[in-house]
């Protein structure tokens, strides 16, 4: 089956270039980009059903900038005024930065490991175990570092403050017709079926990022075409690139 028109699970990139764009060109194909999922904070009340003060810990974790973006975004909404001395810990640099967008950045009380990564995350916090912690985390967020740093000792709270929700599509939009369809979280897989409750795949192929992607494609009883990363595509372009050589050759 030829490949002509595919659709690329996530939100158009801001700045107008993708590799997709560059593939999909190459064989002859257009890639578009429709998000398939949103985030959205909890509501004031919903947070302030978990009895959780804010104000009482002397630092914040911030482990991606979708958790600070809905940390600050909250807190305002609450009423919550952070005080200057407030210590930020974040996951890495490229989280750290983003921190200019909501307070004077101080480096005295921003912190994050140089290499990055929850492990090390874990580890610097772990030199400063004389702080009260607050983690912001998703609804649907795993208990693996919430168990580091229980085993680690360290006094924090963790609370609720952002979802993730099934994006609205309009009668167009579902009418639209692709050859492929690129997942990468299953979140996206549900949205499909949200928007879709009749949802019949034909000769539309499927490709997902990541095994639990991959394992809720196979769970909503749909054919998976294409899974990557494999030991020869990193990356879910690189997978894309070498399926789409093999399918025109």
């Amino acid at each position: 089956m030829s490949i002509k028109k595919i659709l690329i699970t996530q939100p158009k990139p801001e700045s107008g270039k993708s590799p997709y764009y560059d593939i999909a060109s190459r064989y002859g194909a257009v890639a578009t980009f429709r998000a398939f999922i949103e985030v959205e904070s909890v509501t004031t009340r919903e947070f302030r059903n978990q009895r959780i003060n804010i104000l009482d810990h002397t630092a914040i974790v911030f482990t991606s900038r979708k958790a600070m973006e809905h940390f600050f975004g909250l807190s305002e909404e609450l009423r919550v005024s952070i005080p200057d001395d407030m210590k930020y810990f974040c996951i890495n640099d490229h989280v750290a930065n983003y921190l200019q967008k909501f307070v004077v950045y101080r480096k005295r009380k921003v912190f994050f490991p140089e290499q990055g990564g929850q492990a090390e995350l874990v580890n610097l916090m772990s030199k400063h175990n004389k702080e009260t912690f607050f983690l912001p985390m998703a609804e649907d967020h795993k208990n693996d570092l919430i168990e580091q740093l229980t085993a680690k000792k360290l006094l924090f709270s963790h609370a609720v403050m952002y979802r993730t929700i099934s994006a609205e599509f309009s009668v167009a939009e579902k009418k639209e017709k692709y050859d492929m369809m690129i997942f990468f979280s299953p979140a996206g897989v549900t949205s499909l079926l949200h928007n879709h409750p009749d949802f019949k795949q034909g000769k539309l192929q499927i490709a997902a990022f990541g095994p639990a992607t991959c394992s809720a494609v196979e769970q909503a009883g749909l054919r998976l075409d294409l899974a990557a990363p494999t030991p020869t595509a990193t990356s879910m372009a690189m997978a894309l690139d070498t399926y789409l050589e093999q399918q025109n050759k």
